[in-house]
């Protein structure tokens, strides 16, 4: 068939959320396969290939926007299935990484998407796999790349129940495989070089356990609580209760090396107790659990500079954590993943798929979103001994020290808080911190105190405890 009268393939490997966000973005443009390692689950049940899914979630308001323009209407799923969109910081009980306890303002747009990992993977499974020009390809490996150091022509792949390889032939291949892509050893395998990583590790290892929310907390919108660990002072300890659908209570506890968080049962709500401040410890203290303690320690920000090689092949992209994978404590993982999709969907609506340089100018696209909560990422984890090859800069420093000052003036001021949550949200460039909005206020005030404790209000803590 000429290829001016066929629609054109795409190959998506993995089914992750980024695979799922990129093969909605994709179907408007070719005819769509996902392959996939595992067998998909069906409902919001727990899938063997993503063990982190056991940890507390949220999607940031930058992710919650880019849901609805890449598939209209999810959010609305999603909360029609028992999913909240929480008010940041009216929903929120959050004390800053500095220790400085934000106040509940109300005055922002920003909101949260919260719900289990598990309900969000089978909403947006449903939603999208539902199209039928997207076909998934179970139970099935990607072995390596086809094709050569000018284009990727497809994939080899071969299902778990057959010994032969298959070659998917493709006019895209989008790598979606994760922290653990052979990305960069496919390119090589191609005759391409290697590709430059850097990695800040601060550490930190996870433990959650699920609860059933206690006394009549399940009643009310009860806020997410949330304890930030302090750089400064290593080593870094921190925690938060997700209230989610069913009337539970996802509960993470952080710490980095020397301060990790234990698997024991008993010791679980001592080390929440332990914390800078005993919030989320007085609140499980006498919460039924819902099952074992889970653990992980694959926290590391690891990011791949495949944009920076000097030539790229058409026909190949590589998104989501293949890119960049970041501490989960930021929560920015799913909002980049849609906000890729999102940048994939933008350049393809203005060129077309086969069209020479298309990949290269797709893997640029996708970098944004990534560059945005990487530098966010590091600009905390970095400060954290042994986090890093080298000690942070005297520039890092400096924006550290600016980004405290930031903290503590949204903390109390609400047009500052609205420049911070868009840099947080992922919604506005850094630059936006030094906006007009921010700088008056840190610079001439008014200045109201600090608070000394968890703004929690008197229901809240009743319906909690009672």
């Amino acid at each position: 068939m000429p290829d001016a009268a066929r629609r054109p393939t795409a190959v998506v490997i993995g089914g992750s959320i980024s695979g799922l966000f990129a093969a909605a973005a994709l179907v408007e443009h070719a005819d769509v396969t996902v392959v996939e390692r595992d067998i998909l689950p069906v409902g919001p049940t727990p899938r063997r290939g993503v063990p982190q899914a056991r940890h507390a979630h949220l999607v940031w308001s930058g992710g919650v926007a880019a849901f609805e323009e890449v598939l209209p209407g999810l959010v609305a799923e999603l909360t029609a299935r028992g999913a909240r969109l929480v008010h940041i910081m009216g929903d929120m009980v959050s004390r800053a990484p500095n220790e400085i306890w934000f106040r509940r303002f109300t005055a922002t747009h920003h909101r949260n998407l919260v719900c289990s990992r598990d309900l969000l993977d089978a909403v947006l499974r449903d939603r999208v796999l539902a199209d039928t020009r997207i076909t998934v390809r179970q139970n099935t490996t990607t072995l390596r790349l086809e094709g050569d150091t000018s284009r990727v022509t497809g994939v080899h792949i071969r299902t778990a129940d057959q010994d032969a390889e298959e070659i998917l032939t493709a006019d895209l291949v989008i790598d979606a495989s994760g922290r653990g892509s052979h990305a960069p050893q496919w390119l090589t395998e191609l005759g391409l070089p290697h590709v430059v990583e850097r990695e800040v590790n601060a550490g930190v290892a996870y433990a959650t356990r699920l609860y059933r929310a206690p006394g009549t907390s399940a009643d009310i919108d009860f806020p997410l609580i949330n304890v930030q660990a302090n750089p400064a002072t290593a080593p870094g300890r921190g925690g938060i209760i997700l209230p989610i659908e069913g009337g539970r209570w996802i509960v993470t506890l952080s710490g980095t090396r020397g301060g990790e968080p234990t698997d024991d049962p008993a010791g679980f709500t001592d080390f929440a107790l332990a914390l800078g401040d005993p919030v989320i410890g007085a609140l499980i203290k006498n919460a039924e659990p819902l099952g074992d303690i889970s653990t992980t320690r694959s926290t590391a920000n690891r990011r791949r500079y495949f944009e920076k090689l000097r030539h790229w092949p058409d026909g190949f992209t590589v998104v989501g954590d293949a890119v960049a994978g970041y501490n989960p404590v930021y929560g920015h993982g799913i909002t980049v993943a849609a906000q890729s999709a999102l940048a994939l969907r933008r350049v393809l609506r203005c060129t077309g798929i086969t069209r020479l340089g298309t990949a290269r100018r797709l893997q640029c696209a996708v970098t944004r979103p990534v560059a945005a909560a990487w530098d966010l990422a590091i600009g905390q984890d970095i400060f954290y001994p042994g986090a890093g090859d080298t000690l942070p800069t005297p520039l890092e420093r400096a924006l550290a020290r600016f980004v405290d000052r930031a903290v503590a003036t949204g903390a109390r001021n609400p047009r500052a808080l609205g420049a911070l949550l868009d840099v947080m949200s992922l919604e506005k460039p850094a630059a936006r911190l030094f906006s007009p909005d921010m700088l008056i206020p840190m610079l001439f005030g008014p200045k109201r105190r600090f608070l000394q404790g968890p703004p929690l209000t008197d229901r809240e803590r009743k319906a909690a405890t009672s």
